[in-house]
């Protein structure tokens, strides 16, 4: 599989608009960086599930073990920072 994020740098911002645009395509609401998601009542923990796909196929990063807990994924920023740290694990490996 190729990694599409190989041809372009990540930024917070850029990781952090395509977070949101999922996210509101698939809830039709807009969401800030810092709500969470998971408490606002209007994300399942089973959409947490389809938010490890996409965050995997969209930036071409690998989510296991202790990455694949629900506080990696409760808002937006935290999902930022994650993809930002395994994609930059990645590149070093």
């Amino acid at each position: 599989m190729s990694n599409p994020t190989a041809d372009r740098q990540l930024t917070a911002e850029g990781v952090a608009a395509e977070l949101k645009q999922f996210l509101r395509e698939r809830t039709k609401t807009d969401w800030e960086s810092d709500t969470d998601l998971f408490a606002s009542g209007s994300v399942s923990s089973m959409f947490a599930m389809e938010l490890v796909v996409h965050v995997e196929q969209t930036f071409g990063v690998a989510i296991a073990g202790p990455d694949l807990k629900i506080d990696n994924f409760r808002t937006v920023n935290a999902m930022t920072a994650l993809v930002l740290r395994l994609a930059q694990t990645d590149d070093a490996a």
